[in-house]
Formats: C-alpha cells, structure tokens, sequence
C-alpha cells in the first residue's frame, strides 16, 4: 500500500473531500435500508455539527486534568454546536459550549466546507473530531490520525461508530466508509500514538448493540462505547 500524506493523499482522499462538499451544499439522501430511506436531509441539516453535546462532559474532564485553554475541533461539519445558546448538557445548561468548556479559543476545520476549510497552521492544547474518523478511507487514515496527534499540545479525544451511517454519498456508498471493530481502530490508534508519547489520548469506539428486528418489527438498537485512552 502507498504511503499517503498531507501534500500527497489518495484519490479516494480527493473524491471524497469533493462528495462532502456537495453534501454541505445540496444536502443528504438516507442509506439503502434506513427507515424512512427516501427521505433528504437538507443542506443545513446535513453534518451540522449538532450532536456535540453528548460528548462534552469527556472533553471538559480532559480540559480540566490537562489545564488545556485552546482547540481544534478537527472535521467540526457545520459547527453549529458552537453557536448555540443554554445547551443542554446533562443535567446542566450551559451558556455556550465555549463557558462550558471554559476555554480562550475554539477553532474549526473541515475540509467539505468551504468556511472552515483552510488548514491550521498551529498546535492547540486539544483536538477534538467527532463522527468524523470513520468517513476516512483507510489508505489515508494513518496520516489523518497522525494530523489530529500533531496538531495537539495536551490531548486528542475522538470518537467512532463501528457501524454504517444512515447517510449515503452521491456516488451511492454508504457514508461511513472505514466499518471495522473496535480492536482494528485500536491497532492503529496505538501505531499512530506511539510517535506522540507526550500526548494523552481518548478514544470512543461505538457498536449497535441488540437485534435489528424483534419479531420482524425494526427496533431502537442501542450503543457499547469501547474506550481507549493513555495518559501522557
């Protein structure tokens, strides 16, 4: 397999950062299979950046055991999270997630949208990436995972669904197009993490749990988070 990077990645690499684009401009269909599967999200529906929330308490801990003060949020979609006001964050509802968090600085990156699609030149004390991982094609995860690891002074947190989405990409793939168990993620988190000792990590792997149908009736399946995580 060649050997991807930054200033060379794959053609998946390229056609994949140009399907997003679309998506955040036109919108999404539903996958092959998903309940209501003819239905379209609308383009500011689609990768908003909205689901945020459920992870924050992880990254506030974080924050407060390393004394982070700045972040990356890496593959943050619309990043709609951040222009919310009184979220609701378990019990609590915070003003924004910036005073949750209580951080000096907060700063945006996806490449499928054109607002936040320059690349930093900087380090942040946290990089976070959420649902994003797993839209990766695998010739070009290593460099992907070894960004996130370069961009950070104090941590990396991400998390990972194991499983298909329910969007498809204009070319008709499902959008999740690395689906592999919680150990394969494992094996190359430890490969990539291994060449940034100083920096702690935290990773969410996320598998449905339950049967798809009980007595031919599509249920709720539920999550197993399976974390991986070191202290630097």
């Amino acid at each position: 397999m060649a050997e991807y990077t930054r200033e060379n990645p794959s053609p998946e690499y390229r056609a994949m950062v140009e399907m997003y684009e679309t998506l955040h401009e036109k919108g999404a269909d539903k996958a092959p299979g998903s309940a209501n599967e003819d239905e379209h999200r609308a383009p500011e529906q689609t990768f908003a950046g909205k689901m945020l929330a459920q992870h924050a308490p992880t990254v506030r801990a974080m924050i407060q055991r390393t004394g982070a003060k700045t972040l990356l949020d890496y593959g943050a979609g619309k990043g709609q999270s951040y222009r919310s006001k009184d979220i609701r964050i378990g019990d609590e509802v915070a003003p924004t997630i910036q005073e949750y968090w209580g951080l000096d600085e907060i700063r945006c990156y996806d490449p499928g949208y054109e607002p936040f699609s320059q690349l930093p030149t900087q380090q942040y004390d946290a990089v976070i990436s959420t649902d994003v991982l797993e839209h990766i094609t695998k010739p070009d995860l290593p460099w992907i995972l070894d960004e996130l690891f370069s961009f950070a002074c104090c941590f990396v947190f991400a998390n990972i669904a194991c499983y298909p989405a329910k969007k498809s990409l204009p070319n008709g793939q499902n959008a999740h197009c690395t689906v592999e168990p919680p150990e394969w993620w494992a094996g190359m988190i430890h490969a990539v993490a291994m060449r940034h000792t100083d920096v702690s990590y935290h990773f969410s792997l996320a598998t449905r749990t339950g049967p798809k149908k009980v007595l031919g009736i599509a249920g709720k399946r539920g999550l197993d988070h399976h974390v991986f995580e070191r202290w630097a």
